[in-house]
């Protein structure tokens, strides 16, 4: 029994060893996922420090504005807001109309004080709510608005510790469930507990942004939309208002923009007046354009704008600073027609043809490409190396080619991306290794009885290909291991010493290995970082091999990274570029 148990479980070896190379032939149609809906939670601390902590009810104002930036349709939002208790709770209320954003910008409103605070409170039900309500397919996130600061009830049986063990529980579960928690810590009284609210978003990969005023709400919550929907934020200068209309231009560059999110923020009223591309005044609100405002803010959304310049006429209190933000929402994918089904061997061509997708139809406007960049990212799983080919803009696809070097396996994925977007397919496999396998059977007039010594030899050829199945499928498989967690990427311009916003870049989409310049949207100014490669480990690690002749600092030390240097949770790493004058900070959160 037992050796037909062993005779058994090779056989099934075997056959799937044979079946490996047809799977990876399989043809593939690759498109990037659509453009994922927001489940969120907003959470907000109304305890009565918060009057001094939020006096102007700066969180109001975000929520409502973040409220505002979401899609006219398809999102889900909730509030919670909290002292030692959860004091009103809004379900996960699913965005159909303006009037369902008015009916949750009055609960807003509505929300009262309350004498003491528990920060696991609110998190907990925030987790809870997404646990319960979020759709499978959209992406989950909770925003949380707070001073940081704990006030139990002193006569009350919870303890600091009882809060404590809850907020972290309700954090492990968020990181199992990814659900990052952002912050944003209401500073008005200068009691701001940073600290606390920085690891809440850590260990979620989440982001903490800290902010006593309502002027720096669009740019915090642009960068959350941006980052979640593949967006680039569009900067619009600032201006200093002068009691007249003063003109702006906003470039919707193409007609495929969905919508386009232009907020307003001034500590004053503001006017405003629309010409669109042809020269005609707009009615604000009309069928095309939305308006909301609050004390602090206007925000007008262009639904499904025409092409071209628009004229936003602004008119302000003299002296009054007006800045405004411009966030374009697509309803865009990016498809690679499927890869012929072959065995490929070194020397083979393969052929690429990608292309824009619109509402799940092949986009027939040419004029979205006009300004469009494509490149061919090429991993080799046996190396680690990546290759980068330009593919020609057609002007309704992008065309290009790739010669298979080597008998390695290879793993192709298109990139494309404008000033307002980025796009990329899904990954499609090419193998070259496996071609040379393959099975044969006897005829039946040569097949004799066999003997036991036949049937140990037949045992031990079979238990020696399974092994050799068992490394060929280890190798795939470590060619084709996931990364978790995800970096958070700031760029310092060494002279000015200014950094860009952080910017969070997800890990689940790689396989294998992947290059800092594909985190950084292949920007032509920092490829020299494409020799910065990274590999997974175990442990939920990740390892950083450099092929080039710059630095990396860990810790304030350069470290020789050229044999991989391996990055847990929370490690930072800088690397210096010899190009420009420019430095990448990287920040590995898991």
């Amino acid at each position: 029994m037992l050796r037909r148990n062993v005779l058994n479980y090779t056989i099934w070896l075997m056959i799937g060893l044979l079946l490996l190379p047809l799977a990876a032939n399989l043809p593939v149609a690759s498109a990037a996922q659509q453009s994922s809906k927001l489940d969120s939670v907003l959470v907000v601390d109304v305890s009565n420090s918060m009057s001094t902590s939020d006096a102007n009810k700066v969180g109001n104002e975000a929520m409502k504005l973040f409220i505002d930036m979401l899609s006219t349709a398809g999102d889900k939002v909730g509030i919670v807001a909290y002292t030692d208790k959860i004091e009103r709770e809004k379900a996960l209320l699913e965005i159909q109309s303006d009037a369902d954003k008015q009916d949750l910008k009055q609960f807003i409103d509505q929300l009262n004080r309350g004498a003491y605070t528990d920060i696991a409170v609110g998190v907990k039900e925030a987790v809870k709510v997404l646990q319960h309500g979020a759709d499978p397919g959209h992406e989950p996130m909770i925003v949380l608005l707070a001073d940081g600061n704990n006030y139990l009830n002193a006569k009350g049986s919870r303890t600091q510790a009882q809060s404590d063990k809850e907020l972290n529980e309700a954090v492990v579960e968020a990181t199992k469930k990814g659900i990052p928690i952002y912050t944003i810590g209401l500073n008005a009284d200068g009691k701001l507990n940073k600290e606390a609210l920085a690891v809440l978003s850590k260990q979620t990969g989440g982001k903490s942004f800290v902010t006593s005023t309502a002027d720096d709400l669009p740019q915090i919550l642009s960068e959350i939309f941006a980052s979640h929907l593949k967006l680039k934020i569009v900067p619009i200068q600032s201006i200093t208002a002068n009691g007249s209309y003063q003109d702006v231009t906003v470039n919707v560059p193409n007609a495929n923009v969905m919508e386009a999110n232009i907020s307003i923020m001034s500590a004053k009223p503001v006017d405003v007046k629309l010409i669109d591309p042809s020269g005609n005044q707009v009615a604000i609100p009309s069928d095309e354009v939305q308006l909301s405002r609050s004390k602090s803010y206007s925000l007008m959304k262009l639904l499904q704008p025409a092409q071209g310049d628009w004229k936003l006429q602004v008119k302000g209190v003299a002296q009054d600073k007006i800045d405004i933000n411009l966030v374009f929402n697509y309803d865009l994918e990016l498809a690679l027609d499927p890869i012929a089904t072959k065995k490929y061997e070194k020397g083979d061509t393969v052929d690429i043809n990608a292309y824009l997708v619109s509402n799940g139809q092949k986009l027939q406007n040419s004029a979205l490409y006009k300004n469009m960049k494509a490149v061919l990212s090429v991993t080799d799983h046996d190396t680690g190396n990546v290759k980068e080919i330009p593919l020609q803009n057609k002007g309704d696809r992008f065309e290009g080619s790739y010669k298979i070097e080597d008998k390695h396996i290879y793993e192709l994925k298109v990139k494309a991306e404008e000033k307002s977007f980025f796009r990329e397919t899904k990954p499609v496999t090419v193998d070259a290794k496996s071609n040379g396998l393959s099975g044969s059977k006897p005829d039946a007039a040569e097949e004799k009885p066999l003997s036991i010594w036949l049937i140990i030899l037949g045992i031990a050829a079979l238990l020696g290909a399974a092994a050799g199945a068992y490394f060929i499928v280890a190798a795939v498989k470590k060619a084709n291991k996931g990364f978790v967690g995800q970096l958070v990427i700031e760029i310092r311009d060494e002279n000015t010493g200014e950094k860009s916003y952080p910017q969070y870049k997800k890990l689940a989409a790689f396989k294998g290995k992947f290059t800092l310049h594909q985190v950084l949207q292949l920007a032509p100014e920092l490829k020299e970082t494409e020799k910065l490669i990274f590999v997974p480990a175990r442990n939920d690690r990740i390892l950083v091999k450099s092929g080039s002749a710059g630095t990396i600092e860990k810790s304030g030390r350069a470290v020789d990274a050229s044999g991989g240097m391996e990055l847990k949770n929370g490690d930072r790493i800088t690397v210096p570029l010899q190009s420009v004058d420019k430095t990448i900070l990287i920040e590995y959160l898991v």
